[in-house]
């Protein structure tokens, strides 16, 4: 089944803890400080993956979580970062969150977006010994990675797309046309999903997306109005199919194209061609001419018995714009994309250090319940001593 949205939730790695460690070497019985630093947390990050073609993928998996960053270690030794969460996702996905707000749009191969970045690794004691303190008892935990919630949206990255009323013959064309075998059937809203088929020549291939039938109000919601409409918004050829053995072809033009031009986001603009489909059910194919500067040119096919489908096939190629360049980044490294900087965790205003006797709070404390959860998330049990604000408690 095909799968255009999908709801998400990201945790990125929390950092590793810096070590509170002290020299032990022979003849050197007060060794200094030598805990190293834990490493940062792993990111969360969408990457464009050129052989999927939908979203499918996260109808049975919604939860992804980065790896922790590794603890630091004696002798100075860092922690490892933790391992990069991927999500794998068509060219097209666009990323909102909560609040419904686009936070990064993947066009191309190889776009990349950072969801939640891992939080940063503690500080090992060494990091805290001064000329008055050469043997801090106490090191810096982890802190946690950033999370969140998103919605992803795909809309198709077709070179052309079908667009016209139910049953007007759109998913017959593509089969004739393509290597795409859609449900085909003599009723209207035989498809209920986009469909994509590629069209070939020894130089080029063109992608080609069945969409739905279009219904009168699709620009308003109307059925799936929107979801198949915004289907369209990337294709850089519409191919407006209609039956022509319903009569007034003028009319079916016009009623499809309001709704494109009433839904917006450039449909109305977009160059054209027109397709009078299934003339083996009429004596006479329509004298269909529209004075209208997007349309470059009018076919009569029959998508039942091939007339006029490999006239219209190659014409496509001639016809259809290429596709432009990835955007490159500016002098100043900008990404071609959008890079979602989640809200920072509120417990920065405080941090959470381990000492050796137990744990030590620094900063303005939150309120005690998200403060024990902070402490159990570092590593602290039931019964280990917290100091807080110069006083020492028990947790419980």
């Amino acid at each position: 089944m095909f799968t255009d949205r999908a709801r998400i939730q990201v945790q990125a790695g929390r950092g590793g803890d810096g070590a509170l460690s002290f020299r032990r070497e022979k003849y050197v019985p007060k060794g200094g400080p030598d805990g190293g630093d834990g490493g940062p947390g792993g990111d969360v990050v969408a990457v464009v993956d050129p052989d999927l073609r939908d979203l499918s993928g996260f109808r049975s998996r919604r939860r992804f979580a980065a790896a922790r960053g590794g603890n630091g270690g004696g002798s100075g030794k860092h922690g490892a970062t933790g391992e990069t969460a991927e999500l794998r996702v068509p060219a097209g996905t666009q990323v909102f969150d909560a609040d419904d707000q686009l936070v990064a749009d993947l066009a191309h191969a190889g776009a990349r977006a950072v969801l939640a970045r891992g939080g940063s690794g503690g500080r090992g004691n060494r990091r805290f010994a001064t000329s008055t303190r050469q043997a801090p008892r106490f090191a810096e935990t982890g802190l946690p990675g950033e999370e969140g919630e998103y919605e992803l949206h795909l809309k198709l990255l077709a070179d052309a797309a079908l667009a016209g009323l139910p049953n007007a013959g759109k998913s017959s064309l593509l089969r004739r046309i393509s290597n795409a075998k859609p449900k085909v059937a003599d009723y209207p809203f035989t498809t209920i999903q986009p469909v994509l088929g590629t069209v070939e020549t020894d130089e080029r291939q063109l992608v080609v997306a069945d969409v739905p039938g279009l219904i009168e109000g699709a620009s308003e919601g109307a059925g799936l109005g929107h979801e198949f409409l915004a289907h369209l918004e990337r294709a850089r050829l519409l191919v407006h199919v209609i039956d022509v053995s319903e009569g007034d072809s003028a009319e079916r033009f016009e009623q499809i194209d309001r709704e494109l031009r009433a839904y917006g986001h450039g449909l109305g603009d977009l160059p054209q061609v027109v397709v009078l489909n299934k003339i083996d059910l009429v004596s006479e194919a329509p004298a269909f001419e529209p004075a209208d500067p997007r349309v470059q040119r009018v076919f009569a096919v029959s998508s039942a018995t091939g007339e006029g489908v490999e006239s219209f096939r190659r014409a496509l190629f001639e016809l259809c714009p290429p596709a432009p360049e990835p955007q490159q980044g500016d002098d100043e490294g900008l990404a071609d994309f959008l890079v979602y900087r989640p809200k920072p965790d509120p417990r920065r205003g405080y941090r959470i250090f381990r000492t050796d006797r137990g744990f030590r709070v620094i900063g303005r404390p939150p309120a005690e319940e998200e403060l024990e959860r902070a402490l159990r998330e570092a590593g602290a049990r039931k019964g280990d001593e917290v100091e807080v604000a110069g006083e020492a408690l028990e947790l419980q």
